[in-house]
Parts: structure tokens; C-alpha cells; sequence
């Protein structure tokens, strides 16, 4: 069945479906615009945008919470977690490998800023068009923007179905740049020299923090290895996760390079300067460091950040399922837990990330709290979501007194 075809299908079903699933008063950004309007009908799809608790829903959270943080890890246990962290982290990735999270395509729906702003109007105008092709065929997709399944559609028609193969597929015909360029050649070698560091000729820089097996890496390479000028710096603390992503088959360093670092080390150096970064991608990172040292690693990486520069934060927030099913005696601290592989999770309110942010000296674009309500169908289960997901900006003119 060709694409037509099945397109043609689904919006036929699609108009039989009564419009209480979906609601012209939601933007499909930020966060989704698929809402659960009549509760009869809640397994009928994976994800329910926008969910509001009631008062119950919350003090029932919160009693929760109180209840599984009563006992607390043992201080010479919380010790171990602190100081063999990346031993725990690599073990994950030697475990899982890249199979344990899904490739992050939804990113350029809620986070445009990655891209330079002549990239995004084109994204935008490819979009339009992919729109337009859907309106054309039954006209029953005015408002269908269901954040992660139309973004993986879209992509997918996009970018070339679901292979992450950069050089396979855009890439290509710049081959070349890999002999011929010297941001491909002896990266290593070249960090400590400032007038020659990895990406030292782009115009336009972003930086993943712990970028793990590469779920954001790769389709973001999908992208910048067809926009002239670009770079993406990726890191992370477990060198077993930096591996997976060099040794990826759509690694490639003439427009990426992977490193180890430890960011709550603010001796160890970047292989680049200071406020040389117009994006710095922070997303399920942050909640894996200890809280007394999460504003420290703010403050750092907004000094990477140019004037203007922007940091994209995604992270678990308070009361999100994962953290209400923690049996007792995985407490660390406050809201702060660890798993049962050692590795270690925080759940934030966006009034901490707006001060941590803020200490840091950047600007307020976006913070918002992202409930969901996560459904697994077959085994009739309904799971209450919820994430932060923020922009703060660097200002482009910084007071005196800064």
C-alpha cells in the first residue's frame, strides 16, 4: 500500500472520529494538543495532552511522595551514588546500549531554537507543505498536531524513514569534508589549541549535555549535515555512552564532535571557548546530578553560551509517576532518588528551574509544566506524566554590574 493510499485510509478514519479528542484552543506547541474530553475514551490513544489534577489528584501525589521519602538511603550509600556515578552510568549504556531510549524527533516541534533561523523557515515551510498534502487528500487534519506521533510521521517522510544513517542518506555528497576539511581530521589532538578546536569554522554551535547513545545526536546530524556552517558539540561523564556515539555508523566529525566531560567539574576545560555557543540542549540531564551541585553546572554552562544564546531544558518534574513509585528506602533527599542500577533521578518544580536559570543570569523565553496522561492499553494502566520543559536566553547586552 503506497503512501496515498494509506494516508487516504487513515483520514477517512480520522473522520469518523468525533472532535472531542481534540480542541482548536490548544497550540500543538508548545506540548501537544490532544485532549481527553470525555473520559470513556481515554485507551484510545497512548498520550493525553494537558492533563489538569484535580485537588485530590495533587494532595494524593503528595502524601505519596512524603510517604516513600520517610526512609532514606544510608549517608555512606548516598556517598557511594555521588562518587562512583559515572561507574553507574556507564554500566547502563554497557547494558542497554542504544536500545533503551527512542530517537528524539520530536525535538525540532518543541525546541525550533536548535537550528539556525533560516533552517527553521525552511523546516516550516517542508511542514506546511506535508500539511497541506493531508488537508488536500480529506481535509480532516486541520488539527491534527499530536506532538509525537505526527512529528514521527513527519519526519519520517521528511528525513527518510526511521534509519538515523547520516551519511547514508543526506550527507552523502560531502564525503569529501572528511579528508579535506581539518575540523575531520585528528579532532583529539586539536582541543587544546583555541585557533584550531573542533567546529572552530561554523557559524552557528550547539552543545548536547550528556548526550548518552546519541537519541538527540543523530537526528540532530540529520539536519546540520545539510546546513553549511553549522557544528554540534555532544558530551557526557560515561565514556561507555560517548563510545556508542563514535562508533555509530552516522558519526561523523566533520560536523560533530563527542567528548567526556564531567560537568560538575568546573576545572575541566571545554575543547572550545567561552561564549562561542548558540544552543545548549539540557534534556533529562540535570535530574541526574546531586541538587547541591545542580546550580553550579548552570552557572558554567551559561558562560558557554554568546550573547543571545539560548538553553533548551527538558526534565522530569514533581509528582511525574516515576517518582511516586519509588518504594521506600530510595530516597537520597528531597524529591531526589536512586534507581535500583545506582543511577540517580531528580523531579523539579519550574519555580526551581526559573531560579536556578535565573541565579545563572538568563532570561525567561519559556517554562511551562507538561502533564500528561500516559496510557498502556493492553494492560488498561493510566500513568500521570509530568515533565518541565523551559528556554532561557542569554541577554544580548549584559549590565555593568555583570
Amino acid at each position: 500500500m503506497n503512501f496515498i493510499t494509506r494516508l487516504s485510509a487513515f483520514c477517512l478514519k480520522k473522520s469518523k472520529v468525533h472532535r472531542r479528542h481534540q480542541s482548536s484552543r490548544r497550540p500543538a506547541v508548545p506540548l501537544g494538543s490532544r485532549i481527553l474530553t470525555d473520559p470513556s475514551k481515554v485507551f484510545e490513544h497512548n498520550m493525553w495532552d494537558h492533563m489538569q489534577w484535580s485537588q485530590e489528584e495533587e494532595e494524593k501525589a503528595k502524601k505519596k511522595a512524603a510517604e516513600n521519602s520517610l526512609v532514606k538511603v544510608q549517608w555512606e550509600d548516598q556517598d557511594k551514588y555521588e562518587r562512583e556515578a559515572s561507574k553507574y552510568w556507564n554500566e547502563f549504556y554497557k547494558t542497554h546500549k542504544n536500545n533503551f531510549f527512542k530517537d528524539r524527533n520530536w525535538l525540532f516541534l518543541e525546541f525550533p531554537e536548535i537550528l539556525p533561523e533560516k533552517r527553521r523557515e525552511e523546516l516550516k515551510t517542508e511542514e506546511r507543505s506535508f500539511k497541506h498534502t493531508k488537508i488536500n487528500s480529506t481535509n480532516c487534519f486541520s488539527q491534527e498536531n499530536e506532538m509525537f506521533e505526527e512529528g514521527e510521521k513527519y519526519w519520517k517522510k521528511s528525513y527518510g524513514g526511521g534509519s538515523t544513517s547520516v551519511q547514508g542518506y543526506i550527507c552523502k555528497t560531502q564525503a569529501k569534508s572528511l579528508t579535506d576539511n581539518p575540523q575531520g581530521k585528528n579532532c583529539g589532538e586539536e582541543f587544546g589549541r583555541l585557533e584550531s578546536f573542533p567546529g572552530s569554522d561554523a557559524t552557528y554551535r550547539i552543545l548536547e549535555v550528556g548526550c548518552g547513545a546519541g537519541n538527540s545526536v543523530f537526528p540532530i546530524l540529520k539536519v546540520l549535515c545539510n546546513t553549511p556552517g553549522t557544528f554540534l558539540y555532544c558530551c557526557d561523564f560515561a565514556s561507555g555512552a560517548v563510545e556508542l556515539v563514535k562508533s555509530h555508523s552516522s558519526y561523523n566529525s566533520a560536523w560533530c564532535s563527542a567528548f567526556v566531560h564531567d560537568v560538575c567539574d568546573d576545572a575541566l576545560p571545554y575543547p572550545f571557548p567561552d561564549e562561542i555557543l548558540d544552543v545548549i540542549l539540557l534534556v533529562f540531564v540535570l535530574s541526574a546530578i546531586h541538587p547541591d551541585r545542580m546550580q553550579g553546572v548552570v552557572n558554567r554552562l551559561a558562560k558557554l553560551l554568546k550573547p543571545g544564546g539560548m538553553l533548551l531544558f527538558r526534565d522530569y518534574g514533581r509528582y511525574d509517576t516515576a517518582q511516586l513509585r519509588f518504594k521506600k528506602g530510595r530516597c537520597l533527599s528531597e524529591n531526589f532518588y536512586v534507581r535500583g542500577d545506582g543511577t540517580r533521578v531528580y523531579f523539579f518544580t519550574k519555580d526551581e528551574v526559573w531560579n536556578m536559570f535565573n541565579l545563572a543570569g538568563l532570561t525567561e523565553v519559556q517554562n511551562l509544566v507538561d502533564r500528561r496522561l500516559q496510557v498502556n492499553r493492553k494492560k488498561k494502566v493510566k500513568m500521570q506524566r509530568v515533565w518541565i520543559q523551559s528556554k532561557f536566553q542569554k541577554p544580548l547586552l549584559l549590565s555593568e554590574e555583570s
